[in-house]
């Protein structure tokens, strides 16, 4: 599977796309101060999403999945409490975010799966017991 194809992707994508859209009208000092960070936690979604899916272990790929969504809803609420976002475009942010956040937890669900299936537990060689017999003591 090819990560363009993946649908929490596609959907973060689109979540840093409409962020980017909303920001770039803005005044210099609100983009300054307040744009970057609500940019970089909209596209930092994608991001870590697809840092993830290149990972070769699925422990990795779900670990950047939980790092998905969390600052994002901060900055848009405070966004909207500055009356820098309208109410339609904070509801309509808000929403597919949620849905990103069900569809992601389906996701890792899926990984999580995956992992119990493909997933070595550990590929390193076993140790002889007991190990007594191979410690030397210095005198």
């Amino acid at each position: 599977m090819d990560l363009n194809e993946l649908n929490v992707y596609q959907i973060a994508q689109e979540i840093g796309e409409n962020i980017w859209e909303i920001v770039k009208t803005w005044k210099y000092f609100e983009k300054e101060t307040f744009g970057k960070q609500l940019t970089r936690a909209a596209d930092s979604i994608a991001a870590n999403i697809a840092e993830g899916f290149g990972r070769f272990h699925y422990s990795e790929n779900r670990l950047f999945c939980f790092y998905v969504c969390g600052f994002i809803k901060t900055w848009l609420t405070k966004s909207f409490y500055r009356k820098l976002i309208s109410e339609d475009q904070y509801n309509s942010i808000l929403k597919s975010i949620d849905d990103l956040s069900i569809r992601l937890n389906n996701y890792i669900k899926s990984i999580n799966n995956l992992s119990a299936v493909k997933e070595p537990q550990n590929d390193y060689p076993k140790l002889p017991e007991p190990l007594n017999d191979y410690l030397v003591t210095i005198v």
